[in-house]
């Protein structure tokens, strides 16, 4: 019952990261860290025992919440949650697809604010993430740069002087660093400049991913940007490359949505007019049918098209209907069937008094 009511606790909230205010805000949703740490004591996740991977979860724990200032964060068993409660945590961007579909002994701490989380037993020992509104590249660095310290203090990570920290993936050995830029790009999709902004990005070793990370599909407009490779960079230059790269992504989408609404706004006017229309009435409506239009409206709200609504609830109305987090809402779960039809009430009332 203790997980229960603790995950309850976030249902019906929005994590620091959603809330519309970091900046460039109208095109990024969010900007995550992550490092990849491993325990030197212990074998890698896959090849670790039973016992030991119980064992790495206890020691991590003990030493989190041995950390003064976080005596209110949540430490969750995720072998013993729900499929829901699973999927919940995912949607909420709080662990890894690879963390939910795993088996054994794994965990994951949370900051009550959604600042930041722990995956313990993923890939590796620990994958620390740090998530800020809009694009705040530096203070996300700074964030995690103290937890680390913090971690390190009470826990000896594996390190070799000659490659840096040591990982189960290749690609992440050295700083064990990921940075990662959550944007929203609809008028890229429209105007079919997106694939044109992909390849440009590959050949400078930036990855793109879907919604939910490595693995997932493109939904709703949203890509994630990322560094694929840490050996042999440092810390502070991955960061840099990421700084870079994003303002100019964000640049080409402005100019696609000033071209739409300069060669063609009657159009994208009524486009938006009918996403907006459909979410407020639909009698049934599924999570990517939801999505798209929502993508819309979500552009139309940044364009001074729709008065009615905030970036703040748009994107609330993002994670709410997403399956899990609509059976949290609802208290139960449901059939695919029976989703859509919450999901459509639950956008009813969300948006009719906006």
């Amino acid at each position: 019952m203790l997980l229960a009511v603790e995950l309850n606790d976030l249902v019906g909230k929005c994590g620091q990261w959603l809330r519309g205010a970091g900046p460039e805000s109208d095109i990024v949703i969010s900007t995550r860290i992550r490092l990849a740490r491993n325990l030197a004591e212990f074998p890698f996740v896959r090849r670790a025992t039973s016992d030991e991977r119980a064992q790495i979860t206890k020691l991590v724990r003990k030493k989190v919440e041995s950390v003064p200032q976080w005596a209110d964060n949540l430490f969750l068993n995720v072998e013993g949650m729900t499929e829901v409660d699973r999927q919940f945590l995912v949607e909420r961007q709080l662990m890894s697809l690879e963390l939910a579909d795993g088996t054994g002994d794994r965990a994951v701490a949370i900051e009550p604010e959604e600042r930041f989380s722990i995956m313990v037993n993923e890939e590796d020992h620990l994958r620390i993430q740090v998530m800020c509104s809009g694009l705040d590249v530096q203070n996300a660095w700074q964030r995690i740069d103290e937890i680390d310290d913090l971690l390190q203090e009470r826990l000896n990570f594996a390190f070799s002087e000659q490659l840096g920290y040591l990982t189960a993936c290749p690609t992440n050995v050295g700083t064990g660093l990921r940075v990662s830029v959550m944007l929203h790009l609809p008028a890229l999709v429209v105007t079919r400049e997106i694939e044109k902004v992909f390849r440009s990005l590959q050949k400078i070793n930036v990855a793109v991913r879907g919604l939910y990370g490595e693995g997932s599909q493109f939904m709703g407009d949203f890509y994630q940007i990322s560094n694929q490779i840490t050996l042999g960079r440092s810390e502070e230059d991955l960061v840099q490359t990421v700084s870079e790269v994003v303002p100019r992504v964000i640049e080409y989408e402005r100019k696609a949505r000033q071209f739409l609404l300069h060669e063609s706004e009657q159009d994208l006017h009524d486009d938006v007019s009918r996403a907006y229309g459909i979410l407020s009435t639909a009698r049934k409506i599924s999570s990517e049918e939801t999505l798209h239009y929502l993508s819309k409206v979500r552009m139309g709200v940044n364009l001074g098209l729709i008065n009615a609504l905030d970036i703040s609830t748009i994107n609330k109305l993002f994670i709410h209907t997403q399956p899990a987090h609509l059976q949290k809402l609802c208290g139960h779960e449901m059939t695919t069937a029976d989703r859509n039809i919450e999901r459509a009430k639950y956008l009813q009332e969300s948006l009719k008094t906006k």
